[in-house]
């Protein structure tokens, strides 16, 4: 599974094949198919793994606690921190999703995972802010997007931004780690009125 996981990472579904799994893996060709039966049914559980990986990091981090502005900061930083441990997760969301809109489909059955209730109480804490006037109106939905934008570019775009300004790779974590902060400060910021 790992051996799979990072060449689907590295390589996207298309490009990579069972013989390179096992290959890298140290097994043969025919173990990959005993246990997986396709590379189609090995890469849909790693893809599923991923998905709920990056929609649940968000929805983590309690709701109890703290200000408003304190518990948004902490899901916007778990989400971060989940791409950050997984850089190449946003590339192979796109690029799979963009290439087999089918799998769509799966997406919106996996989305059913994420509890319904943290995102009601997310929405819920939203509008109670919206109500005493410390932020402007916004959807959950809007705000979410906000965040998940914001956080997925930087990681999409670290190999071009990294090479076009020719960062060493302590430049690039410091880089990341100042858009962290950004990030936070840019979305907070943009729901003052």
């Amino acid at each position: 599974m790992e051996t799979a996981e990072r060449l689907f990472l590295d390589k996207g579904f298309a490009l990579t094949t069972t013989t390179e799994i096992a290959k890298e893996a140290g097994c043969n060709q025919a173990l990959v198919h005993y246990y997986f039966r396709t590379k189609e049914k090995l890469f849909q559980q790693i893809f599923e793994t991923k998905l709920k990986l990056f929609a649940s990091a968000f929805f983590s981090v309690g709701q109890q606690g703290d200000t408003f502005e304190e518990r948004l900061a902490r899901k916007i930083e778990a989400h971060f921190d989940m791409l950050a441990q997984n850089p190449k997760l946003p590339l192979l969301l796109i690029n799979e999703l963009t290439l087999n809109p089918e799998r769509l489909t799966e997406i919106k059955a996996n989305m059913s995972t994420i509890p319904i209730s943290m995102l009601q109480s997310l929405e819920s804490d939203l509008n109670a802010e919206i109500e005493k006037g410390t932020i402007r109106p916004i959807t959950v939905f809007d705000l979410i997007i906000n965040i998940v934008s914001l956080n997925v570019f930087l990681f999409v775009t670290r190999p071009i931004v990294s090479t076009v300004l020719n960062l060493t790779e302590e430049e690039t974590e410091k880089m990341i780690a100042n858009r962290r902060k950004e990030i936070v400060e840019t979305v907070i910021g943009s729901l003052k009125k």
